[in-house]
């Protein structure tokens, strides 16, 4: 796994503790990670943290992304709404590394009422060192932004 890859984390209050989990393993492993908030666990809004997290991807600023929310399913509605985001809620190892090998995604989308942090470390660890496929995958790929 490389660890030059940049990266960047964020949450709402409900995946807060799970995000500061994330954060120290990701460290801990020699990653260097920016962390876009929130720094605590009262309530938000999870866009705030999500558009400039989606916006560095987009800008290729930031390689991965790792976003958490209760469900996952907001950060992820949200991060997609950037063209070149391909944001992929995942709930097991296998999606997670599927959502690399044949979807490229370039965010995962944790739900934090719904994993532990030991599966999301899994998954976001596999998804970090999944490559894509290419291949049939890459037509499909180019297909997915819709500008029109």
């Amino acid at each position: 796994m490389e660890l030059s890859l940049r990266l960047g984390i964020g949450s709402d209050h409900a995946g807060f503790e799970l995000k500061e989990s994330m954060l120290a393993m990701l460290k801990e492993k020699g990653f260097n990670v920016k962390n876009f908030g929130t720094y605590t666990s009262d309530s938000v809004d999870y866009p705030d943290f999500v558009h400039p997290l989606a916006t560095e991807v987009q800008e290729n600023k930031l390689d991965f992304g790792i976003v958490i929310c209760g469900s996952g399913q907001g950060v992820c509605m949200t991060a997609n709404k950037y063209p070149g985001v391909r944001a992929a809620l995942s709930w097991n190892n296998e999606i997670a590394t599927l959502t690399r090998q044949h979807n490229d995604a370039n965010v995962i989308c944790l739900p934090a009422r719904f994993v532990s942090n030991e599966l999301a470390q899994e998954m976001t660890l596999t998804f970090l060192d999944t490559p894509f496929e290419g291949g049939r995958h890459q037509r499909r790929v180019e297909k997915i932004s819709h500008l029109g």
